[in-house]
């Protein structure tokens, strides 16, 4: 009987696992069909795209959109200056994250407690954009590279989060490292910042996709255009040409290679930013088994 009522468990659980293995697999089908179609759609001949046809496979394969993106030298550039800016604020921003975050965890930081809450109160409050422009201006950073670095070089709710895995390492292992004499730089170099690499990780991806995904604060505060991020370059073109394909006059090859254009863009943006995961993947695995104490 005992043995009956266990198999009937197993095949229970083994039933539950398939079923959330196949909603994760339709969740993940459904997050990349878009994907698959604007890859589709950049690859895609404009005749097929004005009929509508192209939806995960390219028909009438052709890559001029590719070509009309990547012979122009504007494109290049943004794409250079943006993974500059990208790499200079992950850095910065990680930089910042970390030394705020760590002597927050000292119960013995006096005014820890108000700290906190001022730092927790800008999460539910803020001055608007008005101000913040009328701050920059102040502050000379309008029309200046460094408007797209300085403001947005610390983000709370990231600091929350490594604040909170400092937490979850042993104190003991950072007193033992006290008696023997090592300094609050050299335990946070030594101790926390090997095993927080995966939170790491995950926050510097966090601080990589905003900055490059980012053109709000370029559009407001950049007026030379040889600073513009690669989002707001591809926003501006992408508003240009939903202006002019309907004006020319070569039949309806235009508003097919608009089409075939603005996939090819996205694209062009997208997959620099992808192919960063497959580096990050492993610190995510270890994430779930960090912080694991031997007794």
């Amino acid at each position: 009987m005992e043995e009956s009522s266990r198999e009937i468990h197993s095949l229970k659980t083994k039933v539950g696992d398939w079923v959330i293995v196949v909603i994760c697999v339709l969740i993940a089908i459904i997050c990349l069909l878009p994907m698959v179609n604007l890859l589709a759609r950049s690859l895609s001949g404009t005749d097929y795209l004005i009929k509508n046809e192209v939806y995960l496979w390219p028909k009438g394969f052709n890559i001029k959109a590719y070509a009309t993106v990547l012979s122009d030298p504007k494109y290049i550039k943004a794409f250079g200056w943006t993974a500059l800016l990208t790499v200079i604020c992950t850095f910065l921003s990680l930089t910042m994250t970390t030394l705020c975050a760590f002597p927050l965890i000292f119960p013995a930081l006096k005014g820890r407690k108000v700290i906190n809450l001022f730092i927790t109160i800008t999460m539910f409050f803020n001055a608007g954009t008005i101000p913040n422009y009328l701050l920059m201006q102040k502050l000379n950073l309008l029309d200046n590279p460094l408007v797209l670095i300085i403001p947005g070089c610390l983000s709370v709710y990231n600091m929350i989060i490594l604040r909170s895995f400092f937490y979850g390492i042993p104190e003991s292992l950072r007193e033992s490292a006290e008696i023997d004499g090592a300094s609050y730089l050299t335990v946070l170099i030594k101790i926390y910042l090997p095993l927080s690499k995966p939170v790491l990780a995950t926050l510097a991806l966090f601080y990589a996709v905003g900055r490059w995904n980012g053109y709000s604060d370029a559009l407001m505060y950049m007026k030379n255009k040889d600073f513009y991020p690669l989002q707001l370059l591809l926003y501006n073109i992408l508003n240009n040409i939903n202006q002019v394909e309907v004006t020319t006059q070569e039949g309806f090859s235009a508003p097919g290679l608009a089409d075939s254009l603005k996939a090819a863009i996205v694209m062009f943006s997208t997959i620099p930013i992808l192919c960063i995961y497959p580096f990050l993947q492993k610190y995510f695995i270890q994430g779930v088994t960090l912080g694991a104490v031997k007794e």
